[in-house]
């Protein structure tokens, strides 16, 4: 069989993945096994492959396929999100550009021009993670907006709603202008921004008195209903039941008395604008204050911005200040820091705005949620440090609102049938909702075009809280086979940013709806920065094209680069040669796999040195695989890769072929070469996990196998007792080969050229590794002896020496003059180091470490003295 020179990534990638694919590997369904479950975090329908993803989708399939190999009935559902803040924005801008304004349309026909982007557009971002390996069953592939699962958001609303969960409130909410609709808190991102605080003068209605109130949005005084002072402050008592006057808008307000005013902070008195600010409003209901809301859902003026009408709101700010320096209210002016709430989604400056919206009651639905977590432990977050930010807001949690202003989404299913406050109903379907409302208010003539359904749209988290639930249709049927069988799933893998908006709701849900656990473990990933430490962004221009990074190194390049720096929870300092050092792995194991079939094979004896080092290698294996274990079980991806790395690349590659290799021209005996051929299967599955492309073609090539024999399915090697000792002889081993190829290479003795060895044996390194040693130094015999031969280079493993007679091989008088000199120079060294230690202005006034750095280098040079003397006794 002709084996390429050269690893060709491209080819074997899509070779293999469609070999899986057509042979239905990736492809699950409840059977006798122990399932092992995961759900994808879904990803916007909107999305394309970036760095985040790549790591994120790594790591899932890594433990997707090892617990593959493992026996188990391996689940990983894919899927995307409807992400209907992002997807309304994306055909709100494709309509305009073909000059269609959303307002014009009616709900039905935008949601079509909505559906047909999804299906032209959506789900790119899954065609990319198979370009990385994903072993998704792509069979169950969901879709937050699919019929199946927009009824089970639907159901669980009126469930919630039945329950008395669900209530409509008039709040103060965070308002995105940009998407025109409300936010959750935690869609809001706060920010400091350099700003400005404006003082501006009221005057006292009925006199030539003013007050003067520092703001830093002087654009709201035209909402202002009311000024504030502190009723225990002196210097405005005499200001009590009096009226002032709004600037501009010449608006006559009271002035109000509460102690909530800080009588330290600016000018000790405050301008209330109920609409517009969280604390106002409280103000306001408490003295009962006119709510006058001043913007439009765009943030530009409405009929009360006077003749600023239309116009934005950071447009109106200085044509506002001008105006108020032109009649002379402007005080003065100071810099200030903002802390400024932006939209996770859309970056626009939020709004706080009064409106009436849907909310999810949180409090007692998340108390079984934090005692998993933080008390039973029956989910584990990793790295464990996140408890306490899961703990921070499930135990500060706030009512959810789960009602947003957009089309995009599943529509809230209450619907209205009169002008009273209370005048309607909640149901699955328009035609329950007709019978609800009929018995509510006792009027059977109300038909189906009397009902209003509420025109908002749901939370897209409130679809995606259900996804390990709803995707095996465990709301719509409860019982169902597939919820009862992979029901909770086994492990999560996401972003710390989404710990609240999505862990800890899909746990309330899991609760709410299952009575149980949605998942055990939930493995947290650090953010993907480059180099100097800054999150990747499209804006900053950091972040690499993820498949051009797949096509230059291969995509077990890339994964391998990626994992290799990617500890739990700490953040991934992305550096494109990490990818390269990847690609670089693949080709020295694919070199591995060319010595080893380009080896003839031969009926002889096996050689003593490749026994030894085969039944090494097997307890290295058995040893590192324990390590691997360990790593998986505390989620240390980077480490189990690693801990594979170093077994492969330096003990597989570097010392057992190394060990076992025929010479030039001659063959390999079977025994060695059945048992080292085994070895390597057990490495590629090891490896296949992180590697799923190169192990694939290097496990088919080996042998002709059979299509259930793909190493995909393969059986996972088991971990078996070993013999350690030969694991720490063998170190030993390595430390003499090295010391013998150190001198032949500084001493120019060619490898050709076979040599003696002496060793004064203190640690009692059993004769029966020799021929190890032989092997790999050339060495054509080896004595044990009391002294020290004369005429011999010598150096130390621990407490043994080891000589090398070079009579004849080397020149013994420059070794002489060499040693000398050098002897000379360490001696003149450890002068120089001594007397800084007898210093003693130097040993009380310098740091710590450096005095220990100092005793070190002392240290040191006196070891190195002691080894030049006895190579100089040695020579002599």
């Amino acid at each position: 069989m002709e084996i390429p020179l050269h690893y060709d990534a491209k080819k074997v990638e899509r070779k293999w993945y469609d070999y899986w694919m057509k042979n239905n590997y990736f492809s699950s369904k409840p059977d006798h096994r122990t399932p092992y479950t995961i759900v994808i975090p879904p990803p916007n329908v909107t999305g394309i492959l970036h760095m985040g993803h790549m790591l994120n989708n790594t790591i899932q399939d890594v433990l997707i396929r090892r617990a593959r190999l493992h026996g188990k009935n391996a689940c990983w559902v894919p899927g995307t999100d409807h992400a209907s803040i992002a997807t309304e924005a994306k055909v709100v801008a494709k309509l305009k550009e073909q000059g269609i304004d959303k307002n014009d349309l009616t709900r039905e026909e935008f949601l079509k021009h909505a559906w047909d982007w999804t299906h032209e557009y959506g789900g790119v971002i899954l065609e990319q993670l198979k370009k990385l390996g994903c072993s998704c069953d792509w069979n169950r592939t969901k879709f937050t907006m699919d019929d199946d699962m927009s009824a089970a958001v639907i159901k669980v609303f009126v469930d919630l709603f039945n329950k008395g969960l669900i209530y409509r409130g008039y709040r103060m909410v965070n308002w995105d202008p940009e998407a025109k609709t409300t936010l959750s808190d935690e869609e809001v991102e706060y920010v400091d921004q350099d700003g400005k605080l404006y003082y501006i003068r009221y005057q006292i209605e009925g006199s030539n008195e003013t007050l003067t109130i520092a703001t830093t949005r002087p654009e709201t005084i035209l909402g202002d209903t009311a000024i504030c002072i502190n009723p225990n402050d002196e210097r405005f008592s005499h200001l009590k039941g009096k009226k002032a006057i709004v600037p501009v808008c010449n608006r006559v307000i009271p002035i109000i008395e509460d102690d909530y005013v800080d009588m330290e902070f600016g000018t000790g008195c405050l301008k209330v604008t109920p609409a517009h600010d969280e604390n106002d409003k409280v103000l306001g209901e408490k003295h009962q204050l006119e709510i006058i809301d001043i913007f439009n859902e765009d943030a530009t003026l409405n009929s009360y911005g006077l003749h600023y009408q239309g116009k934005d709101r950071f447009v109106v700010r200085p044509e506002i200040v001008e105006e108020l320096r032109s009649i002379a209210a402007l005080v003065k002016v100071e810099s200030h820091t903002n802390r400024v709430g932006i939209s996770e989604r859309t970056k626009a400056i939020i709004e706080p705005r009064l409106s009436e919206q849907w909310f999810l009651k949180m409090e007692d639905l998340a108390k079984p949620a934090i005692k998993a977590v933080l008390q039973d432990e029956t989910i584990r977050l990793f790295p464990k440090r996140f408890n306490n930010t899961y703990r921070h807001w499930m135990e500060n949690i706030r009512d959810w609102n789960i009602s947003r202003q957009l089309l995009w989404g599943q529509q809230i299913p209450a619907y209205y049938y009169g002008d009273a406050e209370d005048d309607f109903v909640v149901a699955e379907s328009r035609e329950a909702a007709l019978d609800l409302a009929r018995k509510k208010s006792g009027n059977n003539q109300i038909n189906l075009e009397d009902l209003k359904q509420d025109a908002d749209v749901l939370d897209t988290w409130f679809s995606s809280w259900l996804w390990p639930i709803s995707v095996f249709d465990g709301i719509n049927n409860p019982n169902n086979e597939e919820i009862n069988y992979y029901y909770p799933t086994n492990d999560l893998v996401t972003g710390p940013d989404i710990l609240f908006f999505w862990v800890a709701r899909m746990i309330v849900a899991g609760f709410e709806f299952k009575n149980d656990i949605p998942f055990k473990n939930v493995y947290l990933t650090g953010l993907v920065r480059d180099k100097q430490g800054r999150k990747m962004s499209k804006s900053l221009g950091n972040s690499p094209d993820a498949l051009k990074l797949i096509e230059n190194y291969g995509a077990d390049g890339v994964r391998v680069g990626l994992l290799l720096s990617a500890a739990a929870g700490n953040d991934l300092l992305f550096d494109e040669s990490l990818c390269n050092q990847g690609k670089g792995f693949a080709n020295k194991i694919w070199n591995a796999f060319r010595l080893i079939k380009g080896w003839e094979v031969a009926e002889i004896e096996q050689p003593e040195s490749s026994k030894i080092a085969i039944e090494w290698y097997s307890a290295r294996f058995q040893s590192v695989l324990g390590e691997i274990e360990d790593h998986y079980s505390k989620f240390r991806l980077s480490d189990a890769l690693m801990s594979v790395y170093k077994l492969i690349w330096d003990d597989f590659c570097s010392w057992l072929l190394e060990t076992i290799k025929p010479g030039y021209g001659d063959p390999i005996d079977q025994k060695t070469f059945n048992e080292v051929q085994q070895l390597f299967e057990d490495n590629l599955k090891i490896l296949h996990p992180f590697m799923p492309f190169l192990t694939e073609e290097i496990w088919q090539l080996l042998q002709n196998r059979n299509t259930n024999q793909a190493l995909i399915v393969a059986s996972y090697p088991e971990v078996i007792a070993f013999d350690h000792l030969i694991i720490s002889d063998f170190e030993l081993i390595k430390q003499v080969v090295s010391g013998i190829r150190s001198i032949r290479k500084e001493k120019n003795i060619p490898f050709k050229d076979s040599i003696d060895l002496a060793v004064i044996n203190n640690l009692n390194i059993s004769e029966n590794y020799n021929p190890v040693i032989q092997k790999l130094g050339n060495v054509s015999n080896i004595e044990s002896v009391e002294l020290a031969p004369e005429g011999a280079l010598s150096f130390r493993v621990q407490s043994n020496e080891y000589f090398i007679p070079v009579a004849g091989k080397v020149n013994i008088e420059e070794e002489i003059a060499k040693i000398k000199a050098e002897l000379s120079y360490t001696e003149g060294f450890l002068k120089s180091v001594q007397s800084k230690l007898l210093n003693e202005r130097f040993v009380n006034n310098a740091p710590p470490t450096v005095i220990e750095n100092e005793r070190n280098k002392e240290a040191d040079a006196l070891a190195k003295i002691d080894t030049l003397r006895a190579a100089l006794k040695n020579l002599n």
